[in-house]
């Protein structure tokens, strides 16, 4: 008896959040509810005209799709610039707790910089092995690329998130895009839109 065929899944587009101060001086955020500053919020703009050219690209309309942010407020900002810049309300989208950042627990708002002073063998097994690395207090990529796999199976329409670069990392090793001990080594830039689709990711600027 032939398999059934598998339905393809949905189209999603990624925005990771503007840039805010401690991402400007490169310190660990997690879920730290650090607001945008100026740039981020230019940026979260620029992630709305970016996909509403897409959009025109692909004969879409912007209310063709779903709209999900992490509960963190600079995602949530970020969602509603983008929303507002596709000429949307701002405020209707959903609110998904899956999609919060990595959390580092005890060194959130330090520099790596900083941690290896204070905390080299630990800082020392992180660059060993990044994908299963617990910071203490906190959570592993690995741990989030299962909650991200649980959110994803559960998605059932193309969508717009609007999320962070670890919960990004954890979802393109679960989908098989790069192998899991490169996941934390992929770059995901602010002001840029990925596009998840037919198994591969492409980038957006």
């Amino acid at each position: 008896m032939a398999a059934e065929p598998r339905m393809p899944r949905p189209l999603l587009y990624y925005v990771r959040h503007g840039e805010t101060d401690w991402n400007a001086e490169r310190r660990l955020q997690g879920r730290r509810d650090i607001p945008l500053n100026a740039r981020g919020r230019a940026q979260a703009a620029h992630c709305g005209t970016i996909l509403r050219d897409l959009f025109a690209r692909d004969g879409r309309a912007a209310a063709d799709y779903a709209y999900i942010s992490s509960p963190l407020g600079r995602a949530r900002a970020t969602m509603e610039l983008l929303r507002g810049a596709l000429g949307l309300p701002p405020s209707e989208y959903a609110v998904e707790p899956q999609l919060a950042e990595i959390t580092f627990g005890e060194w959130e708002g330090f520099t790596l910089a900083e941690l290896r002073l204070r905390d080299p063998g630990r800082v020392a097994a992180r660059e060993h092995d990044k994908w299963r690395f617990l910071p203490p207090g906190g959570e592993s990529y690995e741990a989030v690329s299962w909650r991200m796999r649980d959110w994803y199976a559960g998605l059932d329409r193309d969508a717009v998130v609007a999320g962070h670069g670890g919960t990004a990392r954890a979802l393109i090793a679960h989908l098989g895009i790069t192998p899991a001990a490169a996941a934390p080594l992929y770059d995901i830039a602010q002001g840029v839109v990925y596009v998840f689709s037919g198994g591969g990711l492409t980038r957006h600027a």
